[in-house]
């Protein structure tokens, strides 16, 4: 099996996005194995380890094998981990499918292919990885990508807006800001939200209402 043309993955599966602008839509996910980061509040310690070797074409005969679906997420611990998932998502947009990747943020975006659609994480202080941010992954973004904040608490409420106003975030970009699940209460976070007039979109995870938050491969 050529290494250029396979992942470690931790699972496949077929669901609906449970976050971004896309959430409630049906979509292949493919998780892959390992994360540089640990951050505090993690929901995917799972994906650090373990994990199956599976060339391409496995993935893809896995991904035919689900209900027919034409969005592809690939998603981690950090995809950008396994530099194969370069060429991975080509294969996949050459397929005609329409694809997104959800990175931590930490590592270059500058590869990852320009009709991929980009969820890029900033961390803020309470994840323990606010040292990791790599700033200059904000001048590769394109129009269609997303920026995502999850927040703890009022600190990190405040870190996320002076960056998003500071840095003028949300002028090309759409803005997430989640609430760490059971630990911010989301109608505080709105709270914040509204009396700043913050230009961000916020988010909840659909798929932690939905099924029982611990659950996997949904």
């Amino acid at each position: 099996m050529s290494a250029t043309r396979r992942l470690r993955i931790t699972e496949i599966f077929h669901s609906v996005q449970g976050e971004s602008t896309h959430a409630g839509r049906p979509s292949y996910f493919v998780r892959l194995t390992g994360c540089n980061l640990r951050c505090t509040w993690c929901d995917s310690e799972y994906t650090f380890s373990g994990g199956k070797w599976m060339s391409f074409d496995e993935i893809f005969a896995a991904l035919d094998a689900l209900p027919a679906c034409n969005l592809v997420e690939v998603t981690g611990g950090e995809p950008l981990l396994q530099t194969a998932v370069i060429s991975f998502m080509q294969e996949c947009l050459d397929r005609g499918l329409e694809v997104m990747i959800e990175t931590g943020g930490s590592l270059d975006i500058a590869p990852v292919p320009d009709d991929v659609r980009k969820i890029v994480d900033l961390k803020a202080p309470t994840s323990g990885e606010v040292q990791a941010n790599l700033w200059s992954n904000l001048e590769h973004l394109k129009p269609w990508d997303e920026l995502k904040i999850v927040v703890a608490n009022r600190a990190d409420y405040e870190w996320a807006r002076e960056q998003i106003i500071a840095r003028g975030l949300a002028a090309s970009n759409t803005v997430l800001i989640s609430p760490v699940h059971d630990v911010l209460h989301p109608r505080e976070l709105t709270e914040w939200v509204l009396e700043d007039a913050l230009p961000v979109r916020l988010q909840l995870q659909l798929h932690k209402f939905i099924w029982d938050p611990a659950t996997r491969g949904v």
